[in-house]
């Protein structure tokens, strides 16, 4: 396979921890929990990030909300996958936990809600199989936006839907001008969201 393994439930040596708070931004040792063949968020210690950059790229993440419940709304088993460090599809536990409609499990974070709700209770495993198309840049402009494809444990959540921009909360997010290739990260929460199983697979830019 040409899939590029980022986790395999053994080791953070592929990830590091971009600082929050007073390490804000900063390029950290990797410091969330490995156990059981999962990683989990240790809140606080900021989002992991992978060593390796993407592009045009197919994503496999698999994770799970924490067994028990805890909180509501926004600050219940909160993560996000985060193309590029900025494009997110928002992790959330869903279960009997009413949220703004693009802020649940499957969004666009901030800008579209999924197609349907196909998440599981929160403790079990749940699937994201993602296709992401990069913006395009030509002398600090935007060309081309990003587009992506999103299942949530096999249903269609997203159909080739454009991404409007970064992500923003409560405003329009907006494009700024980046590599062609970005890190992939998990986002610091503050909740020990799981995952598990992540690979990505590089594609080619049609012709």
């Amino acid at each position: 396979s040409d899939a590029v393994i980022l986790f395999d439930g053994k080791d953070l040596s592929k990830w590091f921890n971009r600082g929050k708070r007073t390490e804000r931004g900063k390029e950290l040792p990797a410091r969330w929990k490995v156990t059981h063949g999962y990683m989990e968020v240790v809140g606080g210690t900021g989002d992991l990030v992978s060593k390796e950059k993407f592009g045009d790229a197919q994503y496999h993440i698999e994770w799970a909300a924490p067994p028990r419940i805890e909180g509501s709304g926004q600050w219940r088993g909160n993560s996000g996958v985060l193309i590029m460090e900025r494009y997110e599809i928002q992790v959330l536990d869903n279960w009997e936990n009413p949220t703004y409609a693009d802020g649940m499990a499957g969004a666009i974070y901030g800008q579209f809600p999924p197609l349907v709700n196909p998440a599981r209770r929160p403790g079990e495993w749940q699937v994201y199989d993602i296709v992401f198309e990069a913006p395009r840049f030509q002398a600090d402009k935007l060309v081309k936006p990003a587009y992506v494809t999103v299942f949530l444990n096999g249903v269609l959540v997203h159909h080739h839907q454009q991404i409007i921009g970064r992500m923003a909360h409560r405003r329009v997010g907006t494009y700024a001008p980046h590599q062609p290739e970005e890190p992939l990260a998990l986002q610091d929460h503050d909740t020990a969201v799981r995952y598990r199983n992540i690979w990505v697979r590089r594609l080619k830019a049609p012709q």
